[in-house]
């Protein structure tokens, strides 16, 4: 890491260049850990402290296993973790910091068993400076205390909707500046803020905020220098700023750009980045350097007709992304982020909401160069104690402040079913939307509700209304989605409004033909199929609607709920599109694949269905690439029908022969063929499943 911003460095300095300044070193290696739970009496804890440490490197959790296999059994509470470090005499007049990317969710850090911080939530990133509590010439310890006990003042509340997993979990950096810098503990920001306004073909006008602070107790002479590069490297423009920086409080400093004829940030098809370079230079030489990325964008989105960027009409295929993968918890590497985000690119989607929480910058730096539009929230979920609404003020400051430069993020997420007392989760809906457009005029705010009407009393303090609605699933039928749209139209037009979940629980393991247009939740069968039915039927209605702006389809993988036992699986939400451990893609993947990627897909359902239990039974084919010839045990097939979208291919009242059963299908697509083949096995007639009826609970939030 230390070489690699070196040479970045060299490469964009143009012939100013010093290796004096910031260093950004990896620490994550070689920690120890031990978990509680811990005794109450401050002596016992630290005998406790002194017994057998496990040699741990991060990121690490230690609910990795615990919250996933079964319900309301996992570990709660304090961990604890410590490295030394030996910090020579060489670094004396340097400043000196530790970023930690994430911890859950609670934290206190010590150097030398001084107290240099604290930190309330598990998702933003946070970071001290410990120069004065460090002994240079010497070996110093660093210990960090993590406790993921929900607490009534941090948000979220609970672990009900997801899990908390306790510990580092994300990366930790040590950071190393002279003492005049470009700001660093800013909200563990970048301490640059970069606004665009009147963005077109012909210009864009673009503004660079720096945020600089003085370590010493002299003020110092100073150049800010703000140069703006193109993707390729290539210097368009730059601002040289001559200063005086006062050790008194962080001042700020701004640059203006005018780009002509600017090549714009245009999503999935042409994300292009340039790059934003902020030097603070003294006696000719660059003492402190930060990089930030410039996707030169406008999105618009307008009532009844749709989300638009940079003029042009978008579609807004959404998906929804925990970050939690099976035996890892939330301790991920990029290698994680980077596959997940490899399937969403795979099926076609363009805009992601990254639910319930801030997730690693990292995975948002990613949709930046892939081009995913992203929605970016903060965990007020599910639930209020009326002691959260300071912590959650301060974790919106840091997830804008933070991720403010992100090219790819247009919205943020303020609360997601958030109910009773109604005035409290009101008043504090209208203090997060005035907080976000005071730090952030130009993006749009969101808050979610799980029930389908506007006139809820938590509604309408937002620039977008989102609704989760899970027809079939928590409530009434799959087909009522149609008439509730329908409704939303007619009554409220003006309303910028999203679908922000639906979907239903599959689990691969359970396979029926014989489906109603409901299913009881509550119930341990949780079949595929019935999964499959409701998105292709729900995606039909979505794509016909406008009004829904955009669209979030729950959840692109399985997930782990630590509370919850349904499905016949414990600890899990089975909405994914993939299973939880990645390796299965569902039929409703391909589903949206054939809808939304250019890709082209030829796909046989109930693949996983094999014992069929109807001798007359259909077959159903996704196609992009043109209706298909179908056969069965070699014989082909007559009277196929297009179903709810124009990928959608059924083949009505086919009859099976005892045993194997051989189904293929055929597409000859710009001269070349394409095939798939599943195989069925019928004995006999049977029903296994369980009655399907209309649920009468009303979705209240899950």
């Amino acid at each position: 890491m230390k070489l690699k911003y070196i040479l970045i460095l060299l490469t964009l300095a143009g012939g100013i260049c010093s290796l004096t300044a910031r260093e950004v070193i990896p620490f994550s290696e070689g920690w120890l850990f031990k978990r509680g739970p811990f005794a109450q009496d401050p002596a016992e804890v630290v005998n406790q402290w002194n017994g057998k440490w496990e040699i741990v490197n991060l990121p690490h959790t230690w609910n990795a296993k615990d919250m996933q296999v079964k319900a309301a059994s996992f570990y709660e509470g304090v961990g604890y973790y410590k490295k030394q470090r030996f910090f020579g005499e060489e670094l004396k007049d340097k400043r000196i910091f530790l970023r930690f990317e994430g911890v859950g969710s609670n934290t206190e850090v010590y150097v030398n068993s001084r107290l240099v911080g604290t930190h309330k939530g598990g998702y933003s990133a946070f970071a001290f400076e410990i120069g004065t509590a460090l002994v240079f010439g010497s070996e110093n310890e660093i210990m960090v205390k993590a406790d993921n006990t929900a607490c009534p003042d941090v948000i979220p509340v609970n672990h009900n909707l997801f899990g908390v997993y306790g510990g580092i979990y994300r990366p930790v950096w040590l950071i190393t500046t002279e003492q005049n810098n470009i700001t660093v503990t800013d909200c563990a920001s970048p301490g640059i803020y970069i606004t665009q306004k009147n963005v077109s073909k012909q210009s864009a006008d673009i503004t660079v905020k720096v945020k600089l602070d003085n370590g010493s107790l002299t003020p110092a002479n100073l150049i800010l220098e703000n140069t703006l590069y193109t993707q390729e490297g290539k210097k368009v423009s730059s601002h040289r700023l001559p200063l005086e920086l006062t050790p008194q409080g962080t001042q700020i400093y701004t640059s203006n750009f005018k780009l002509i004829k600017p090549h714009l940030w245009q999503g999935r098809k042409d994300p292009y980045l340039y790059r934003i370079v902020s030097r603070l230079i003294a006696n000719k030489e660059i003492i402190d350097e930060v990089i930030q990325p410039l996707g030169v964008r406008k999105f618009e989105i307008i009532a009844g007709k749709g989300f638009y960027l940079n003029g042009e009409k978008y579609p807004m295929y959404g998906v929804t992304r925990h970050q939690d993968w099976w035996e890892l918890g939330s301790a991920l590497t990029r290698k994680e982020h980077d596959f997940d985000l490899a399937q969403i690119m795979d099926i076609g989607a363009t805009t992601v909401r990254f639910a319930h929480y801030q997730q690693s910058d990292y995975l948002y730096s990613r949709c930046d160069s892939l081009g995913l539009v992203i929605w970016a929230e903060i965990p007020f979920v599910n639930r209020v104690t009326g002691h959260e609404a300071e912590n959650a003020q301060t974790q919106l400051r840091e997830l804008i402040r933070q991720s403010f430069n992100h090219p790819s993020i247009y919205i943020w997420g303020l609360h997601n079913e958030v109910y009773k007392p109604h005035e409290y989760t009101s008043g504090l809906t209208q203090a997060l939307h005035d907080l976000a457009k005071t730090e952030d005029p130009d993006r749009y705010t969101i808050a979610v509700n799980g029930y389908g009407y506007a006139e809820h009393p938590v509604n309408q303090h937002t620039d977008i209304q989102g609704m989760n609605r899970y027809f079939g699933w928590y409530e009434r039928k799959i087909q009522d989605i149609e008439s509730w749209v329908t409704g939303l139209e007619e009554k409220y037009p003006w309303q910028k409004f999203m679908l922000t979940e639906y979907g239903a629980d599959a689990n691969i393991e359970h396979q029926t033909e014989y489906l109603g247009d409901a299913l009881n939740w509550g119930k341990p069968f949780y079949p595929e199929t019935f999964q499959t039915k409701t998105h292709e039927y729900q995606w039909g209605v979505i794509s016909k609607h406008p009004y829904i702006i955009a669209s979030y389809l729950w959840n692109m993988f399985d997930f782990a709920v630590p509370m919850w036992s349904r499905g016949g699986i414990p600890a899990r939400n089975l909405k994914g599109l993939i299973t939880f451990d990645r390796k299965i893609k569902k039929d409703s993947y391909f589903w949206y694949k054939a809808n939304w990627s250019k890709e082209p897909v030829l796909y046989l359902t109930q693949r996983r269905n094999t014992d069929r239990e109807r001798k007359q039974t259909s077959i159903t084919v996704y196609s992009n690439i043109g209706p298909p010839q179908i056969y069965l045990n070699g014989n082909k097939l007559t009277g196929i029908r297009q179903g709810y979208t124009n990928v959608h291919y059924i083949l009505d009242d086919i009859t099976l022969t005892e045993g194997k059963n051989l189904i293929k299908a055929v597409v000859t697509h710009n001269e070349q063929e394409h095939t798939d083949e599943i195989e069925w096995q019928y004995a006999s007639e049977k029903r296994r499943s369980a009655d399907s009826h209309e649920s009468k609970k009303e979705h209240a939030g899950w």
